[in-house]
């Protein structure tokens, strides 16, 4: 991982074993998916692999949420088993094929992937926070001001703190409020997994 002046990233994946992981393996292990309530991947492993990840999800009534980076084609078959697609502005532009320059692009482009079935889009924005777009709502949340370091898994942050929160019972809008703070916190610190906070540090935004 690469980070410039500003504390932005750049990621260099050697994928190595993760690329290995099968379907059959992960059908194999399908009893861990009887008592989970969320399911979360991303696309360091291979596509097949996911789908069954999404199924199993499915099969046994877990939400599942899909953070779509590395970015590649997604199916329709996949995209109609996601809960929430959480992707940035560069991974939702390279999905749906429109260029973001604003907020109103950032529309048009879920929406395309809401007709294709994803039920919930959450896009983030860096420093701008992210906007929720479902068939319901278009809603934007702000980040919290922050002086950014390392934006090193920001969007690991985010997305592992909305699959808990869900995960807890808490609905939409106080889930994104949560991940927003706790990626707001990781990109104050150097590192991945050291820049990650603990419970106590969230303050009032968690409770269960």
């Amino acid at each position: 991982i690469t980070v410039d002046e500003t504390g932005q990233n750049e990621i260099i994946v050697i994928s190595g074993s993760n690329m290995n992981l099968t379907p059959v393996e992960i059908e194999s292990r399908s009893e861990l998916f009887e008592n989970v309530s969320v399911v979360l991947t991303q696309l360091e492993i291979p596509i097949e692999t996911v789908v069954k990840t999404a199924e199993l999800a499915k099969k046994h009534g877990a939400i599942f949420i899909l953070n779509p980076a590395p970015v590649v084609a997604l199916s329709d078959g996949l995209y109609s088993l996601v809960d929430f697609i959480t992707p940035n502005e560069n991974e939702l532009e390279l999905l749906s094929g429109i260029k973001i320059t604003n907020e109103q692009s950032v529309i048009e482009a879920s929406k395309i992937l809401l007709n294709k079935s994803v039920k919930n889009v959450i896009v983030t924005l860096g420093d701008k926070g992210c906007m929720l777009i479902n068939d319901q709502t278009t809603k934007h949340f702000n980040a919290t001001k922050v002086n950014v370091i390392d934006s090193t898994a920001a969007g690991d942050a985010f997305n592992g703190a909305l699959a808990a929160s869900l995960s807890d019972g808490h609905l939409i809008d106080e889930a994104i409020e949560f991940a927003n703070k706790v990626a707001s916190i990781s990109v104050t610190r150097m590192g991945a997994q050291s820049s990650l906070p603990y419970l106590h540090e969230i303050g009032d935004l968690y409770s269960v």
